[in-house]
């Protein structure tokens, strides 16, 4: 090509994996584009003449066929001939033009030279061994909670040696505006000065300016690596009650940056940690509602990123445990401390900690012994106070009475072994839906031992085969809105026709392998991400899977946060055409690997009777 297109340009630009790439690259692939439009009539001679090579859909529909008759329904942003290219022994693939369009053709040495890029290469193995190519893990690190924090340091650091006067000193923190030194020798950190110091050990006690500053400086002080996180800086300064905090490279410990109280609020104030501070500093029901109700605008107004949904669940789930808690707080100062010991115990996406703005509060009692009259008249109010005041805090009522309202709710120790082992005699689908939510539970108040005991009483109960065959089975009654042409089966919701449910049809069948493959393997962490991890590591599942599967629901959380952030909506229907052709894809591409991971899961827990 003599030109170059600007519209090719600009859809490289928005194709991933292309999109990791320079302008002087991009330029580069696009002048040895070739521009095809590709029909029933033409394939076989742009086939024969180009193969192999890359193509990358623009417009149009096409089945693409491999050597051993797996075919791929592929359409706008979509790639083909990318696996002859990665594996010289793969045969020819065949094309069917379901509807004639344009495709951008690149030769062999164009994708061996952008495939020097390893994310380029990632991508397209990962389709190659059908796995959702997901950075969501990596890409965690761009939420605030979890950024590192060279990339936050607002400027380089502000140093002086302990030779410099203490006068000089305050000289240069004027000069610089800054409010703290670091103190060096040979260029490693001794110490810091503040203008607390000044103000505290030189001007309250008329202190000679003329000494040296290492005589007011604090020395070794507590200090953070520049490869650590914000969130790791704030721990820490929370610790030690301290409010300057050096940055020191990860790598020769010299300073690079100085992370202060200010620099903190400054970060918290624009998200949603913020909210999860205040939230902890309120000393009444009226102050936590009217916190906890600014929550909801935070998170639409500062979790734009892709990262920032990866753990978005996390923060709010975190920020329920906190009104959870300071409601109980509440309680007892007025009511007095409970006559027994307890364990408020949550389920569901709380106990995950995945909750989302439409998450309602699924949560019990845990109690020591069964309470005489007395007793269970403090713990109903107890419960009701916090299951009300949750309600007030936008945290609604369960529709299913979910409870620790619920005096079915409020059970003792022995009494919520016996209901385990109640589980495991009534495995009918509609008991299956009763107890199901019951399987992910994680303790957030009170003798969190009591919950402990729980669980190591439950664990063999629930490790039982025909239990675990029925919850394989019943897993499997609901499937990926995914036709057996690999087309997306969609519903119509608010006046949209292209839906999916993505809680219903796809995040809710990842948590159920989890926490199938977790109850057998024994695991006890309620977490889907957490099992996903550990069952790898443990060799309950194999890894590649585990690792795809998390990376699976990542990707659908993702796609779940940004509807309801962006719509501001509470609902989880995702609309296809809010979705790029790339995500389309790789939803397409979860979806077979969530289908292919049901299927598994029947065949290993229930010998196949599905």
């Amino acid at each position: 090509m003599s030109t170059v297109p600007h519209q090719v340009i600009d859809f490289l630009t928005q194709s991933a994996p292309f999109d990791v790439f320079d302008k002087d690259t991009l330029l580069h692939t696009a002048k040895h584009t070739k521009v095809i439009y590709l029909t029933e009539d033409n394939k076989e001679a742009v086939l024969d003449e180009h193969c192999p090579a890359l193509f990358l859909i623009q417009s149009g529909q096409f089945i693409i066929t491999d050597e051993r008759g797996k075919e791929r329904h592929l359409s706008e942003g979509d790639y083909f001939g990318f696996i002859m290219l990665l594996d010289p022994n793969e045969g020819k693939m065949q094309v069917t033009v379901d509807s004639p369009g344009v495709v951008y053709c690149f030769s062999s040495e164009v994708f061996k030279q952008r495939c020097e890029n390893k994310s380029f290469l990632s991508f397209f193995t990962a389709a190659r061994d059908d796995v959702v190519e997901n950075q969501a893990v990596a890409n965690s690190n761009a939420m605030w909670l979890y950024k590192p924090l060279h990339e936050m340091l607002q400027r380089a650091p502000i140093q002086i040696e302990q030779t410099l006067s203490i006068q000089a000193a305050a000289e240069v923190m004027s000069d610089e505006g800054v409010s703290s030194l670091i103190v060096t020798e040979d260029d490693h950190l001794i110490g810091i000065v503040t203008d607390r110091d000044l103000r505290n050990r030189v001007v309250a006690t008329g202190l000679d300016i003329t000494l040296p500053v290492d005589t007011i400086m604090t020395s070794s002080p507590a200090y953070i690596l520049h490869n650590q996180n914000m969130f790791a800086a704030i721990a820490l300064m929370s610790e030690k009650n301290i409010h300057h905090l050096p940055v020191l490279h990860a790598d020769d410990r010299s300073p690079v940056g100085m992370v202060t109280t200010s620099d903190v609020v400054r970060q918290q104030r624009g998200n949603v940690l913020f909210m999860i501070g205040e939230l902890s500093k309120t000393t009444s029901l009226y102050e936590l509602t009217r916190v906890a109700w600014q929550m909801p605008q935070y998170f639409a107004a500062n979790a734009k990123r892709a990262g920032d949904f990866d753990i978005a669940g996390k923060v709010l789930s975190q920020g329920t445990d906190i009104m959870t808690r300071k409601l109980i707080d509440f309680f007892i100062e007025i009511n007095g401390e409970p006559p027994m010991k307890y364990c408020w115990v949550v389920y569901g996406s709380q106990a995950r900690e995945d909750q989302t703005m439409g998450s309602d509060q699924d949560n019990a009692l845990l109690l020591e012994r069964d309470p005489d009259s007395a007793e269970a008249e403090y713990f109903a109010a107890f419960a009701e106070y916090v299951c009300k005041g949750l309600g007030k805090c936008g945290i609604k009522l369960c529709d299913g009475n979910i409870m620790a309202s619920n005096p079915d709710l409020r059970l003792s120790l022995d009494a919520a072994v016996k209901q385990a082992k109640q589980w495991i005699r009534t495995t009918t689908p509609e008991a299956i839906l009763e107890f199901n939510i019951f399987l992910d539970s994680r303790a957030v108040a009170g003798d969190r031992t009591l919950f402990k005991r729980l669980q190591q009483l439950r664990k063999p109960i629930l490790q039982d085969n025909i239990f675990l065959a029925a919850l394989a089975r019943n897993s499997n009654q609901e499937s990926v809105p995914l036709s057996m042409f690999n087309k997306l089966v969609t519903k119509k919701h608010n006046g949209k026709s292209d839906c999916i449910n993505i809680k219903v049809n796809a995040v809710a069948l990842v948590n159920n392998l989890a926490r199938l493959h977790a109850l057998k393997a024994g695991l006890t962490i309620p977490g889907t991400i957490e099992r996903f991890n550990i069952l790898g590591q443990i060799g309950a599942m194999n890894p590649k899977d585990a690792n795809n599967l998390r990376d699976i629901w990542l990707f659908l959380n993702r796609l779940r946060w940004r509807h309801q952030l962006s719509n501001n909506a509470s609902d989880n229907f995702v609309s296809m055409s809010d979705l790029s052709s790339i995500e389309k894809h790789q939803l397409k591409a979860a979806f077979k690997s969530i289908d292919r991971a049901q299927q598994s899961a029947v065949l290993q827990f229930s010998g196949g009777i599905s």
